[in-house]
């Protein structure tokens, strides 16, 4: 498929600033693939559609407070600091992203805070990519707690406000567990504790995986063939009890439900030769568009995405394009709200 096969026109004002008031009572957009019908509902209705022993795979990464905003040396020029991901963790060398990127050089010094924290730049990676080395001689956890305190929710930049510190909490999901990612796993933001002890009261088993999601989420596909697209990776870890799980609900013929496309590119890195689900950790760079044969899943909880995402293309290949492509014109006419604060869709 071609990449401007997935471009549409998005109102801005559907773009949600804010997430909605109470986590479960986002809009839901319950997409039949059998027949296409399209049905719209209230998050926890989503109840309604699964039964005793059919079951959740949920992402447990965490959000950190990635971005940074600090001073370069001598001149004092503010400067935003984009953590990714750490490198090595003894050394705190750590690849970023900067801006302004002109202004920042290798032998560079950034001072956050209040001079509390130093980094060095050490190399160039990109045109605003960076290696930095923080100058700290302090314990893993002071140093830890340091990022948490200078950083900044990692809002995605479509969201154009001022963080706000109720966003350290909305912005992450109730799963959240393993600290490593720098943006939420949005599909999984509208569950609330009362949702899952309603799923438990019905027999439904909710398990996790991990991935950590980085900003290669966001990056623009800018290739038209998308057969010549890389994905960046992103490091996964896939559980024992998870694999016992879904292999077990294979063999019953449940209902396996990915909780956002983070969940299903990780369990769809995982497939053994006889199509189960396998232990399985590292990195992953699959990149899942139309068509494409999905092994383990028969359901999808996942968000509205922007246009041109490998996100939407992901929902277009388990959805099939013409419906998720309706399904997206409906959206925008009852004006559902989109991307990471916005309203789901069910796929079934």
């Amino acid at each position: 498929m071609k990449l401007s096969e997935f471009k549409f026109d998005l109102p801005p004002g559907l773009v949600a600033l804010y997430p909605c008031e109470n986590r479960d009572e986002s809009r839901l957009m319950v997409i039949h693939k059998d027949t296409g019908e399209i049905e719209h509902k209230i998050f926890k209705d989503l109840v309604d559609y699964f039964d005793d022993r059919d079951c959740f795979i949920v992402n447990d990464t965490k959000v950190f407070p990635a971005r940074l905003y600090g001073n370069k040396e001598k001149t004092g020029a503010k400067i935003e600091v984009f953590l990714l991901r750490e490198l090595n963790k003894e050394m705190h060398l750590w690849d970023v992203l900067v801006d302004p990127a002109r202004k920042i050089r290798v032998g560079n010094k950034l001072y956050f805070g209040e001079g509390e924290l130093v980094a060095e730049v050490i190399d160039n990676t990109t045109s605003r990519g960076r290696t930095i080395r923080f100058l700290y001689d302090g314990s893993d956890e002071e140093f830890d707690g340091l990022i948490d305190a200078l950083g900044e929710t990692p809002l995605p930049k479509y969201i154009k406000r001022k963080t706000e510190p109720e966003d350290r909490e909305r912005f992450q999901t109730i799963f959240a567990k393993h600290v490593g990612a720098v943006a939420a796993p949005t599909a999984g933001l509208h569950f609330t504790r009362q949702l899952l002890k309603r799923l438990e009261l019905k027999g439904i088993d909710i398990s996790p995986i991990t991935l950590h999601i980085g900003l290669g989420t966001f990056r623009p596909v800018d290739v038209e063939d998308l057969t010549k697209h890389k994905m960046d990776s992103e490091n996964f870890k896939v559980y024992s009890e998870t694999v016992k799980l879904v292999n077990e609900r294979l063999d019953d013929k449940r209902r396996i439900c990915a909780i956002g496309t983070t969940v299903m590119r990780a369990l769809e890195s995982s497939v053994s030769a006889n199509n189960r689900l396998k232990e399985n950790e590292g990195w992953t760079d699959k990149f899942i568009f139309p068509e494409y044969e999905f092994k383990i899943c028969n359901a999808l909880v996942s968000n509205f995405h922007m246009p041109e995402s490998t996100l939407l293309m992901m929902a277009c290949a388990f959805g099939g394009y013409d419906l998720i492509r309706d399904a997206y014109k409906i959206a925008i006419k009852e004006k559902y709200r989109f991307f990471s604060y916005g309203d789901a869709m069910l796929i079934i």
